[in-house]
């Protein structure tokens, strides 16, 4: 098996593909990821990405899954105030309808200008909208930030920038001691290099962990394996296709899926009740309900890693009125029971008051 990196290629060269390999990998659904490429953006995380969802496809294709989706990437150059325009894509064909996810690199000469970015946040926006994940390494963060995606939401982005961001968006809540903030639809992560972070979490979600996993051992690369102990941070499923469903997606998101109902969440839709549960768990594989624990668990999780709020005030913030109900759901999700989750990812461990 041949392995590209940097325009070199690694390894044993593999034997010509059969006719049955072809057809399978021709069967694979195809899930493609934007690189975007806007003045000072590092280029190292741009061709570093592209090296490794590569690899990834080679970790895929040695499964032989028609299930695995085949990886594809595009460039998206950037210039003046226009949208960006795909100039690269490492599948051969047609352009593929919506993105899967969009990667925004981090910038290594400041933030373009905003005749720049007017064009670049209608984009971003507009891929948003149509169901994909968009995830910031760095100074990145600035670049969403100015969409208004992460308006009420939590990010994380370099050190020496943490306070500049949260002084330019008041409504962001920056964290800039998490290396990576997993939101659902929103990833953000904070390193110059936390390129390879960001495209690990993306391959965990397209192609699995253990993917992700033999990804990073190829590349030697760490990987962070601390959330399978605890259950998975939650992937929504985003590129289904219906619009009505994913605009209450987002609008969940937004609001951490507090006081919310049935009769609500259907209001969003523009649907009849019955209706949206039909299509809701058609398009996310989850009852409403289910869906709503897994965004306030994971609410609650970043509360107990980041925070020493009591128990009853975590239950209440992420919108559980019994606290009880809380501990059995939340170790339902995580396998974990509260106390085990606060001693285990906790910023301050045994510093952390009890939680059960």
């Amino acid at each position: 098996m041949q392995y590209r990196l940097c325009g070199q290629t690694w390894g044993l060269a593999a034997p010509t593909l059969s006719e049955g390999k072809l057809t399978m990998n021709a069967q694979r659904p195809v899930a493609e990821i934007g690189l975007l490429i806007y003045p000072g953006a590092q280029s190292a995380a741009v061709h570093g990405l592209t090296d490794l969802f590569e690899v990834a496809n080679h970790m895929a294709d040695e499964q032989a899954s028609v299930r695995l989706p085949r990886l594809a990437v595009s460039h998206w150059h950037v210039d003046n105030g226009s949208e960006p325009q795909r100039t690269y894509q490492s599948v051969a064909g047609e352009p593929h309808a919506a993105l899967a996810a969009v990667v925004i690199p981090p910038s290594l000469k400041g933030l373009p200008g905003t005749e720049t970015m007017e064009g670049l946040s209608r984009w971003v926006l507009a891929q948003h909208a149509a169901g994909a994940t968009i995830g910031t390494v760095c100074l990145g963060a600035f670049v969403l930030a100015q969409t208004g995606l992460l308006n009420g939401r939590a990010a994380t982005t370099h050190w020496t920038r943490a306070k500049p961001l949260a002084e330019r968006f008041p409504t962001i809540r920056v964290n800039a001691d998490q290396p990576i903030i997993d939101d659902g639809d929103i990833i953000t992560t904070a390193g110059l290099m936390a390129w390879s972070a960001l495209g690990l979490r993306l391959v965990e979600r397209l192609l699995g962990p253990s993917i992700a996993a033999r990804t990073a051992r190829f590349l030697v690369i760490e990987h962070s394996e601390s959330a399978q102990r605890c259950g998975r941070n939650f992937a929504p499923i985003l590129a289904h296709g219906d619009v009505a469903v994913l605009r209450v997606q987002h609008w969940l998101q937004s609001i951490g899926a507090v006081d919310v109902s049935i009769a609500r969440m259907a209001l969003r839709a523009g649907l009849e009740e019955r209706t949206f549960l039909r299509r809701f768990r058609a398009a996310t594989g989850l009852k409403p309900t289910e869906y709503c624990q897994h965004l306030r668990v994971g609410k609650a999780r970043e509360m107990l890693e980041l925070t020493h709020s009591t128990i009853d005030h975590i239950a209440w913030t992420v919108g559980y009125r019994d606290p009880a109900s809380f501990r059995l759901t939340f170790r339902k999700i995580t396998g974990l029971a509260l106390s085990e989750y606060r001693h285990t990812f906790g910023f301050a461990g045994s510093a952390m008051p009890p939680c059960d």
